[in-house]
């Protein structure tokens, strides 16, 4: 029994060496952990429990007989976080750069139908060169054995991606189909094809990182929803995100402790500018709503006109969408339509509830949002919201202005709760450019144009830049003080913590894409 005892040590011992101690070492001199020791932050102390440790490939072509290693470049397997049951695989760069081999992507899925069956969160530490070339085929078929199960996953259970290394080719599609996906700056990229083919193709020259490096992805594509500083800082963004979301589908996020008492902030009152054209910042809205230092932020760089994030309200998880009135004056355009529309779905998907805050212009005018889908694009945000069934409850600040003020959760849509400030002013268009169309004549004919167009402005104003109109027909539920919101939110969303809504009975819907 000794003898025997000690194989099975001696096959462990080597699985935890992976590639060997040479390319450990290696992989520490660029900076990036191991898949072990990656795991060892993530995980709470002593929870991992590995599968498949002595798993290896199958193939004999090229030599490769003659290369084994044991777990065969991934390590999977399951334990908690912060208490939590999570499903986990991290790939391990030190063993054929992490290249995916059909017994790789075997040992992946297994631990994904385990999420599944079980309906826990999984997190996949993506670090690979990509295919394993030498089994041709059979790798092409593991790929999509993966990307299989993420769609079959997706809204089943909560499924976040961190690139912590090399991410190319054909792989960079699972963690585009996952919910949320993290990139380490400096040490990690994502694209279909890497610099030298897009040299080929079409002679640009670019490196991997303008190619595709994080800050290329948090900004240009976003692909990414968050970067981080190094391997620790993203996994410690991992757990943060976590800390959010339920267990699956069928579960609420897990509430943290908190006493209400008086929440009236009078900080509010104070930061929606008297000139109506005067930016602000939101975010100063938003942190002057929810709990203290509870923002969670996702797409921070991308589509900046928008902002979207976690947060919590009385210590319960709340999506926020926000307009961001310090960027583009907060118009909705292509992306950030997208941006919206993504994170919406999430929320709904796995039971968050979710607060609109809004001051939108409208949509962004021009050529270039009309040739590239603003209307398609814009029609995402209007069917997520539409769509969604968790609690939904809108703050509009200030501008509500034509269609946008449909789209960002209106009444019409079927948001519950909608209040509005007193700064709010909700019209088909602003008062300048609606006196311009409606008085054309009158001020066109009149001695003093300018002070006829003041005049007319001032009417429209008057008239439509309120919030009192929409009170009135009931599209606005109460019209509230800045300083009362946080008091007003905590009470509808604790209304509406039980909501029942039902969509009609579908396959599914078929959303703009």
């Amino acid at each position: 029994m000794k003898y025997k005892t000690e194989i099975l040590k001696a096959k462990l011992a080597a699985s935890h060496l992976g590639g060997g101690e040479q390319r450990i070492e290696k992989q520490h001199a660029k900076g990036k952990l191991t898949a072990r020791e990656r795991l060892h932050f993530l995980m709470d102390k002593s929870s991992f429990e590995e599968l498949g440790a002595l798993v290896t490939h199958r193939t004999t072509d090229f030599g490769m007989a003659d290369q084994q290693f044991y777990g065969d470049g991934v390590v999977t397997g399951y334990g908690t976080i912060d208490g939590r049951q999570v499903c986990v695989f991290a790939q391990d760069f030190t063993v054929f750069g992490g290249a995916l081999s059909e017994t790789h992507a075997e040992k992946i899925c297994k631990v994904m139908d385990m999420a599944m069956k079980i309906g826990v969160p999984l997190i996949g530490l993506n670090d690979s060169g990509g295919a394993r070339i030498q089994e041709g085929v059979r790798s092409l078929g593991g790929y999509a054995d993966i990307f299989h199960k993420n769609v079959m996953a997706s809204g089943v259970v909560p499924q976040i991606s961190a690139i912590m290394g090399p991410c190319a080719g054909g792989a960079v599609y699972s963690p585009a189909i996952t919910d949320f996906t993290l990139m380490v700056e400096n040490s990690s990229y994502m694209f279909v094809t890497g610099p030298n083919v897009v040299k080929t193709v079409t002679n640009e020259e670019v490196t991997s990182e303008e190619l595709g490096g994080a800050m290329t992805h948090a900004t240009k594509s976003g692909v990414t929803h968050v970067t981080a500083a190094n391997d620790i800082a993203c996994i410690h963004q991992i757990k943060q995100m976590l800390s959010y979301m339920p267990q699956n589908c069928e579960d609420k996020p897990i509430p943290v402790s908190y006493k209400i008492e008086n929440e009236t902030r009078n900080g509010l009152e104070t930061i929606v500018p008297e000139n109506p054209n005067m930016p602000y910042d939101m975010r100063l809205v938003i942190n002057g709503i929810i709990d203290v230092d509870s923002f969670f932020e996702i797409h921070k760089d991308y589509a900046t006109n928008i902002v979207v994030g976690f947060s919590r309200i009385a210590g319960k998880s709340t999506g926020i969408v926000a307009n961001q009135p310090n960027s583009l004056a907060g118009v909705l355009d292509v992306d950030s339509s997208k941006k919206a529309a993504r994170f919406t779905r999430f929320c709904d998907c796995f039971n968050i509830p979710l607060l609109v805050l809004v001051d939108v212009p409208g949509f962004l005018p021009g050529t270039d949002q009309e040739w590239n889908g603003i209307i398609t694009n814009g029609a995402k945000l209007l069917y997520a919201l539409s769509e969604a069934t968790v609690p939904k409850i809108t703050v509009i600040t200030r501008k509500a202005y034509g269609g946008a003020y449909d789209v960002m959760n209106s009444k019409h849509i079927g948001a519950d709760m909608n209040y509005a400030w007193p700064t709010a002013e909700i019209a088909v268009m602003g008062a300048k450019g609606a006196s311009e169309i409606i008085f054309k004549k009158e001020i066109a004919n009149a001695k003093d144009s300018e002070s006829k167009l003041a005049e007319k402005e001032k009417e429209y104003a008057d008239k439509f830049a309120n919030p009192y109109s929409a009170a009135e027909r009931g599209f606005i539920d109460e019209v509230i003080l800045p300083k009362d919101t946080r008091t007003k939110l905590i009470k509808a969303f604790s209304l509406l913590e039980n909501k029942v809504a039902k969509l009609p009975k579908k396959k599914h819907g078929n959303i703009p894409l």
